[in-house]
């Protein structure tokens, strides 16, 4: 059996180190700054626990015939990618696109390093061994992972090896018969107090004396010696989830972890001291792609929600009827709809890896690109539509308890739509979207999970085909020559 949301919760208590506001949280799951959160995420797991949803949101392992959840599945065919996605986006309709770090994502990654297992094989057949035991445990065990694959920013113009401290960059202390000891810090970990374990790598290229902290590798989150120092919580900030609807509840939080003297066992261990495999892993199997694809299905299930917002924002005003508004709204609805068709092209595009169907990997760079920017032009639409709708709103919940400022309320707060309660409501809603401060946290997410603009347009460039477009322009200019214009043919 699956388990269901009140599992999940249950699995959480489990001891880890999570340090907020100067103390260590002894319970993620009861405690104010993360209860709610992680009741959202136990939604993930009540709805892949419904026998009404088995058929889309499981498959069958192949080595146990077990229903396990789509989000580990490695497809054999265009359909069976189809399907996954559909999977995915019923999940990321249950929290409209707010969880970016879901169970689905690091799946994603570790199902997309199995499906490039050869790439493994050829550089460690022990290390190849390990991921793919790891990921049949993972997926049979119902695991959610996150990750941390970025090294902290100190001096970015210098590599890991030459930053102030050895080991200000989390790498290898020592090994020996046992495994890996790990020292040092890596980013960014968010999604770790809803997660189980976490994979720890290095996405960004390293240097020649680099090698210790050319690593990966994947230990649970209450691994002695590990530190979560959590970034500020929004929904500590949030008591009202009338007040705060997304950030009450949603707020997936992001963390540093510290690893103080950390043993890793080498069944956890898939890559030890091997630059070039570091990139590889990413770059030469299909995780880089599987794992980016999974968010850009999330993506496209946000910019639904905002078109929403945007929609209803109108309609609240009185203002569907006006032509700049409308305009606006179908410049919305055009780039929203683009998004969904490059999701399409990715799988309709998509090509065999060995066994497995994988998405077209420059339709997903393609889209990492325009959405990094189309993004920010979403939240700046809905702050231009609303005006001071979005401002001019009681200070909290407690002001409707109160008899006469709830009778101004109803006053000063009218649309043609909607009672003066619901509007209050929806631009409560509209405003914790996009300009709370938890807002402005998921448009610097949604700018920069995918890397700096120059990565990811680095990424669309290497694989972009080149050889096909000049290949057309060669062509044109074949068919004409200095001769053409002082004689002869012009046939066309």
């Amino acid at each position: 059996m699956l388990p269901n949301g009140q599992q999940h919760i249950a699995s959480l208590n489990d001891g880890r180190a999570v340090y907020l506001d100067g103390e260590l949280v002894r319970d993620v799951t009861t405690h104010p700054a993360f209860r709610r959160t992680v009741a959202s995420v136990a939604k993930l797991y009540d709805f892949q626990a419904d026998p009404a949803n088995a058929q889309l949101m499981t498959f069958k392992a192949p080595e146990t015939g077990k229903p396990v959840n789509r989000i580990w599945q490695t497809p054999r065919s265009y359909q069976e990618l189809v399907t996954r996605r559909q999977a995915l986006e019923a999940w990321s309709k249950l929290h409209c696109g707010f969880i970016g770090r879901g169970p689905d994502h690091v799946a994603s990654c570790i199902s997309g390093l199995y499906m490039g297992l050869d790439v493994f094989e050829a550089y460690d057949p022990k290390r190849a061994g390990a991921l793919a035991d790891y990921y049949r445990y993972a997926r049979d065990n119902s695991l959610y992972l996150t990750y941390v694959i970025i090294n902290p920013q100190a001096d970015r113009s210098k590599p890991a090896s030459q930053q102030s401290g050895e080991y200000f960059t989390a790498g290898v202390v020592d090994q020996d018969a046992e495994g890996l000891t790990i020292r040092g810090a890596k980013m960014l970990a968010t999604g770790s107090i809803m997660a189980h374990e976490v994979f720890v790598t290095c996405i960004q290229p390293l240097q020649p004396g680099d090698e210790k902290y050319a690593v990966s590798f994947v230990i649970p989150l209450n691994a002695k010696g590990l530190k979560i120092l959590s970034w500020k919580s929004y929904e500590a900030q949030s008591p009202s989830v009338f007040d705060n609807p997304l950030s009450s509840r949603y707020d997936e939080n992001d963390a540093v972890l510290y690893f103080d003297e950390v043993k890793v066992p080498w069944d956890r261990v898939f890559i030890a001291n091997d630059i070039v495999m570091c990139q590889k892993q990413f770059h030469a199997t299909p995780a880089h792609v599987y794992q980016n694809y999974q968010s850009m299905v999330r993506l496209s299930v946000k910019l639904k929600f905002l078109i929403g917002i945007a929609r209803r924002t109108a309609d609240m005003n009185g203002v569907i009827g006006f032509p700049q508004v409308r305009e606006m709204l179908g410049q919305l609805a055009a780039e929203a709809s683009m998004v969904d068709a490059l999701v399409a092209a990715m799988e309709v595009k998509g090509r065999m890896h060995g066994p497995y169907f994988v998405p077209d990997r420059h339709t997903l760079y393609t889209a990492q690109v325009l959405t990094q920017q189309l993004y920010p032009r979403f939240v700046t639409a809905l702050r231009e539509l609303a005006g001071g709708g979005m401002i001019m709103l009681p200070s909290s919940v407690k002001d409707f308890a109160n008899p006469e400022i709830a009778d101004l309320i109803g006053k000063t707060q009218q649309s043609p739509l909607a009672s003066a309660e619901d509007k209050v409501k929806f631009y409560k809603l509209a405003w914790d979207a996009v300009g709370s401060e938890f807002g402005s946290r998921h448009q610097q997410y949604e700018m920069f999970y995918a890397g700096a603009t120059f990565v990811t347009k680095g990424h669309s460039f290497r694989t972009y085909d080149w050889d096909e477009a000049q290949g057309l322009l060669d062509r044109m200019l074949a068919s004409y020559d200095l001769e053409g214009e002082t004689g002869a043919s012009t046939t066309m």
